[in-house]
């Protein structure tokens, strides 16, 4: 992933580590990543692991992996801290501009609408990958849409992901 829309209450303020640097937090719903790991586990426990595309969700796990434990192969267990807080929708009133190539940071304040926030994304030349920056109307497109990915690679060269589902027509 690249650039993400996330729905925030109006004061939000992203926690910020000791050196002031934002704290990644995943978008998703920690209850159910926790859920998902340790079912993970308890398969792992039973010699199986996830068989990504091969139909059966459960399979035998490669004894090459069973030298490993199950969370030297999955990352440790979630924890609330990694997760943004649970909002309800009427908490959620404003959006921000996150980037999401790590679990997720600010690269916006919040705002009341897309436009708002796209018309400071845009004016404040923000990047929208790497050294490259976005016009209003890719970054409103983009916020319409939700997320894009961090770059797009056509016959024409590279493209931010923000340049390429904005201008999307």
């Amino acid at each position: 992933m690249g650039r993400e829309v996330r729905r925030v209450p109006k004061n939000w303020q992203h926690p910020k580590q000791k050196d002031g640097s934002y704290y990644p937090l995943f978008d998703g719903n920690f209850k159910e990543a926790f859920a998902e790991w340790m079912e993970g586990w308890e398969k792992w426990q039973l010699g199986l692991c996830e068989q990504y595309g091969k139909g059966d969700k459960w399979g035998p796990a490669d004894p090459a992996d069973r030298q490993m434990t199950y969370t030297e192969r999955e990352c440790r267990i979630p924890s609330p801290d990694d997760y943004m807080p649970e909002w309800t929708d009427e908490q959620k009133t404003h959006v921000m501009m996150y980037e999401t190539c790590s679990e997720g940071t600010p690269i916006s304040p919040a705002f009341e609408t897309p436009e708002e926030m796209a018309r400071w994304l845009a004016d404040n030349d923000v990047s929208a990958f790497s050294s490259l920056t976005a016009t209003y109307e890719e970054w409103l497109g983009m916020a319409k849409a939700g997320c894009a990915p961090s770059a797009v690679l056509d016959s024409t060269g590279v493209h931010s992901g923000v340049e390429y589902i904005g201008s999307v027509k």
